[in-house]
């Protein structure tokens, strides 16, 4: 048994990752300290943690360099304040009791200690990885994190040094807005014009995907960075082939038709499952959308109530099927988005149905004022415009 502890801590080139592993002598930490100890490599010299020459703590701890040391003076950097870090964190550990006393003497830690080689201050580099070092300590004997919080923060939080947010649907409800425009220059204006915001979801309409063909997803992934982009591909057949060209151009969701066979639904929601984004059965002219669900292998992770330009003209909607859909699937978190038709005043309406996500086209895209119409939405949705949220620890 052993105990795994990571902590990021600190700024600029001396910023500080550590990652470390605490388990007793005669385990498989143990004979791994043993053989860090033993093997030494070029670049990645394994070394023991000390307070200073002829003194290190209990436990020991084995530091190994993550980034390969060239020449003395990387090397001096991990065998001075590193080192020392490593070592106080580690005593003052066990003089607060997050490591246990009476396990000082059975216990090795082996930690890996990141320096980057454009690292100046040794005083940060000391200040930095000394913090890191106590708080992996603390979060290994407090067996951090726990996985709730895994579950609540993994689709909200955002990694610091990836320079990009990966959109996630975490919090409905959401603005869908489809753009079916055939004029990729009217498409990019009309971009410049609506609001970022977390709420917002930009679809590349099938018309668009049919007239420039996928490639204009990365076009319009060039304007709206971060936002979460749906391919309406509406598709019929090949549903793995058409999720893989999706996903090359950036799609974080894909669409497949209702109508669609279940061998080629089945074969789509795998995909867009395998791949890591959101697939998307558009109910549009099938007939009991529950049972086409109920036949799946898997259901998809959102689910379109879409009524056509006909339907909507007669006033009929499918909205009374949001509650049958969310029961049947309560337990597989499957969002159901209504579209068709869908402006300001029947918004309202759905939401208070169960509609997590409101896909709205022609009230926004061809509006003289589309971002005043997005706000309109946004408002009804209850949140302010040109709004992120970001979860950063």
């Amino acid at each position: 048994m052993y105990l795994i502890g990571e902590a990021l801590v600190g700024e600029g080139n001396e910023i500080a990752h550590i990652d470390l592993v605490v388990g007793e002598k005669e385990g498989p930490v143990g004979q791994a300290f043993a053989a860090g100890l033993a093997s030494l490599s070029v670049g990645h010299t394994p070394l023991l943690a000390v307070i200073r020459p002829n003194l290190p703590p209990k436990p020991f701890t084995l530091i190994v360099p993550k980034v390969t040391v060239k020449g003395m003076e990387e090397a001096e950097k991990i065998f001075g304040p590193a080192q020392a870090a490593v070592a106080k964190a580690v005593a003052d550990s066990v003089e607060e009791s997050i490591v246990p006393k009476e396990k000082v003497d059975d216990l090795v830690i082996i930690c890996s200690v990141f320096i980057h080689p454009e690292a100046k201050d040794y005083r940060r580099i000391f200040h930095y990885n000394y913090s890191a070092t106590k708080l992996a300590l603390n979060r290994a004997f407090a067996n951090y994190p726990s996985l709730e919080k895994i579950m609540y923060e993994k689709d909200r939080a955002r990694h610091p040094i990836m320079g990009f947010r990966v959109p996630r649907l975490w919090n409905p409800p959401y603005l869908q807005i489809a753009i079916d425009l055939t004029d990729i220059e009217r498409v990019k204006n009309l971009l410049k014009e609506i609001p970022r915001n977390d709420r917002i979801i930009f679809e590349v309409g099938t018309p668009l995907i049919k007239k420039y063909g996928t490639r204009v997803i990365g076009e319009m992934r060039e304007l709206v960075k971060d936002s979460l982009i749906v391919a309406d591909l509406k598709t019929l057949d090949v549903g793995q082939v058409e999720v893989d060209i999706a996903f090359d151009e950036t799609a974080d969701a894909v669409v497949v038709s209702g109508l669609a066979s279940k061998e080629t639904a089945d074969k789509f929601i795998h995909e867009a499952k395998r791949l890591g984004i959101y697939s998307i059965m558009d109910m549009m002219d099938v007939g009991d959308p529950l049972h086409q669900l109920k036949g799946l292998r898997g259901p998809p992770d959102i689910v379109i109530l879409h009524r056509g330009i006909d339907e909507e003209r007669g006033g009929k909607t499918r909205w009374e099927l949001l509650r049958e859909i969310k029961s049947e699937f309560k337990d597989r978190r499957v969002l159901v988005a209504v579209a068709g038709g869908i402006e300001p005043s029947s918004a309202k309406n759905a939401l208070e149905m169960g509609a997590d996500i409101l896909v709205v086209g022609r009230y926004i895209t061809q509006s003289k004022e589309p971002r005043r119409a997005t706000n309109e939405f946004l408002e009804i949705l209850g949140v302010e415009a040109d709004l992120y949220r970001i979860h950063e620890e």
